[in-house]
């Protein structure tokens, strides 16, 4: 309609009106849960909610999520984001969870650091990441694993986010993704939008790229 308004003006009008954005209330699609038991070796939770990096590279969030396809099958999302710049670093599609989409989520994300960066990555304590494929990759790397306690979300926070923005902004108010070529067609259209054109006041109003380059040149 060519009207312009500033984010603080439309949050005092909805408070005013209390109006909610019924679009970020909807329940999603079920949630994936990887956990099995100690399948393998637990780490620490290094973290513990302190989610307060500001430089990218340092920290990073790793999670399985899933979304129903018009058959009723599921399709499985492995991603990994930088905790201080939002940036998706890595995402993959699957039909099945298992160790082949954990290990190309590495793989990719492997091709998206510099050459010096040793991170973090936090993880809940599904099984993908407590055997040894994925622990001696992270070692041969020199990157540094993390785990949230069992059963707590709260302590992967970000990746519950993204997730959750995700499926919100992609999928809701959509029919189902007919196959899982469409629901990769579609994802990498969103990743890019999200890295390259979805500011955050969280990243000082600027892009996740935006936020990482402006900082790294820093």
């Amino acid at each position: 309609m060519g009207i312009h308004l500033a984010d603080m003006t439309v949050n005092k009008l909805m408070a005013k009106l209390d109006v909610q954005v019924a679009l970020y209330n909807r329940h999603r699609s079920g949630k994936y849960s990887s956990y099995e038991g100690n399948v393998g070796t637990v780490a620490d939770n290094l973290l513990k909610q302190q989610f307060q990096a500001t430089i990218p590279y340092q920290v990073l969030h790793t999670d399985v999520s899933q979304v129903r396809l018009a058959n009723h099958s599921w399709a499985y999302i492995s991603s990994i984001i930088d905790e201080a710049s939002k940036e998706v670093l890595a995402f993959q599609l699957s039909q099945h969870p298992d160790r082949q989409l954990i290990t190309a989520t590495l793989n990719e994300l492997c091709t998206k650091l510099p050459d010096n960066a040793q991170p973090i990555i936090h993880s809940d304590q599904g099984w993908h990441y407590q055997l040894g494929y994925y622990t001696q990759k992270l070692a041969d790397n020199h990157f540094i694993q993390s785990m949230s306690r069992k059963g707590n979300c709260h302590d992967n926070a970000p990746m519950e986010s993204f997730f959750h923005l995700l499926k919100t902004e992609l999928l809701d108010g959509f029919p189902p993704c007919k196959d899982l070529a469409e629901l990769k067609s579609l994802s990498a259209q969103y990743i890019h939008y999200f890295n390259y054109q979805r500011i955050s006041l969280k990243t000082k109003g600027m892009t996740p790229v935006e936020y990482r380059n402006h900082t790294l040149v820093a």
